[in-house]
């Protein structure tokens, strides 16, 4: 994903994703934060990438992989660790579920990143849009879960939840709740 691509869009649209991405979750987030320099640590370039916190159920088949199931974790998780990928190793989009934090927010605004929200409980119907698993990195070491695989998507569907203008679907939704809320509370 090009940055001029990731500036285009705005929290609401809804995306349909074609081409390379990348897994990861605690593990890989910690691994990619604590290595220094990164470019010594990572045999491939993430620039412009999207990094998708997943941890996909993968078979070995005689040709390879393929992908069983690709739903979305949940990205707080690598909270602490994203804003610090995003400006080391260029990533143009994370995609999860639940959304990210403030900081997240603050460092896709400053490098011209999105956050996609990808449909959780949908993990075979996801799968089903992997069209080829082109490689995994850190299997070994990390297992099939945390390790980072590289999977062909087409047709991937995901929204715009966090865009690179410092808008926030999740913290809007957050904040009418949170009103609601005290309304409600305030009735009795």
């Amino acid at each position: 994903m090009a940055k001029k691509d990731a500036l285009s869009l705005r929290t609401g649209d809804i995306v349909t994703l074609q081409g390379l991405l990348v897994t990861g979750r605690d593990k890989l987030h910690r691994y990619l934060f604590d290595k220094r320099p990164p470019e010594q640590q990572i045999p491939f370039n993430l620039k412009g990438t999207i990094l998708y916190h997943c941890g996909p159920i993968i078979e070995q088949t005689s040709g390879g992989y393929r992908c069983v199931a690709s739903g979305p974790t949940t990205s707080m998780r690598v909270e602490s660790y994203a804003s610090r990928i995003i400006a080391v190793y260029g990533v143009r989009a994370l995609m999860g579920k639940g959304g990210m934090g403030t900081e997240t927010l603050n460092a896709l605004r400053k490098h011209g990143c999105v956050y996609l929200h990808a449909i959780g409980g949908a993990a075979i119907y996801l799968a089903d849009r992997v069209k080829r698993v082109a490689g995994v990195w850190k299997l070994k070491e990390f297992g099939m879960a945390e390790a980072m695989w590289i999977l062909e998507v087409n047709d991937f569907p995901a929204i715009v939840t966090m865009d690179a203008y410092g808008k926030s679907l999740h913290a809007e939704i957050e904040m009418k709740s949170r009103a609601t809320l005290e309304e409600l509370l305030n009735l009795g």
